[in-house]
């Protein structure tokens, strides 16, 4: 379980986030979703250890962010933020292995390798292992930093948009994969999605955020109403039952 005890964080002299009291249950996947600005990065990066909070208390899987030694939390969490820039030339395999480093300090072993493959063969990164990052489309990048992530073989997974740079395709590739690291791996996905109805068909919870302020937390079922997310996101909404579920429009 993730909770977050009166969070609060100002930065930029003006924006404000919190205060926050929310528990996330271990378990599958939930999205934060929520107007640009509404602090949903500002969150996720907070309890991924990577920005501190101003008051408050964040514990992951019964560790408090703050105060747990590095080590303890990078084998318990994993975070990609939106920003990814490695100055070094990498190949992709490489890239990946830096998700064991947590385990193996730089020196990859047997089982580390095996994550490593493993991941690559999840992402269906194998026939790129060898290729290097500034050599790769976008969206190539954006699946090899998620498959280091998973490489790091954490119960808590943070995603900052992971559909990035992704193509209608390979969106539905990388949530699909996501859904089945919820489902097979037992990793706990966190993650922010801009796109309502990618986050309502692959998520099992949905955290609303508006204005520094946790404005909704439900299942996707009750979630995904022309009330409920017309007041998130603060245009009309309306909702059509399709066969795989409801979908939203707002165009």
């Amino acid at each position: 379980m993730i909770t977050l005890e009166n969070v609060t964080k100002t930065y930029s002299g003006e924006t404000t986030i919190g205060p926050i009291d929310v528990k996330i249950p271990s378990g599958g996947i939930t999205s934060l979703v929520g107007p640009n600005g509404a602090g949903k990065s500002t969150v996720l990066t907070m309890m991924g250890r990577l920005m501190g909070a101003d008051t408050g208390k964040i514990t992951v899987g019964g560790l408090d962010v703050a105060t747990s030694k590095s080590n303890d939390i990078a084998k318990k969490l994993a975070i990609l933020r939106q920003e990814n820039h490695f100055v070094t030339r990498l190949t992709v395999r490489q890239l990946v292995g830096f998700g064991r480093y947590p385990h193996s300090a730089g020196r990859l072993n047997v089982e580390d390798e095996q994550h490593i493959n493993s991941s690559l063969e999840f992402l269906n990164l194998t026939a790129l292992q060898d290729r290097y990052l500034d050599e790769l489309s976008g969206g190539q990048r954006q699946r090899a930093y998620v498959a280091m992530v998973l490489a790091q073989d954490t119960e808590y997974v943070f995603l900052d948009e992971p559909l990035n740079n992704l193509d209608m395709s390979h969106s539905v590739q990388m949530m699909r994969q996501l859904r089945k690291a919820a489902d097979e791996l037992g990793r706990t996905v966190i993650m922010v999605m801009h796109d309502i109805n990618f986050a309502s068909r692959y998520s099992d919870h949905i955290l609303a955020m508006n204005e520094g302020q946790v404005t909704h937390f439900d299942s996707c079922a009750d979630t995904m109403k022309s009330s409920v997310l017309s007041e998130i996101f603060g245009t009309s909404v309306r909702i059509i039952d399709d066969v795989d579920g409801p979908l939203a429009v707002y165009f």
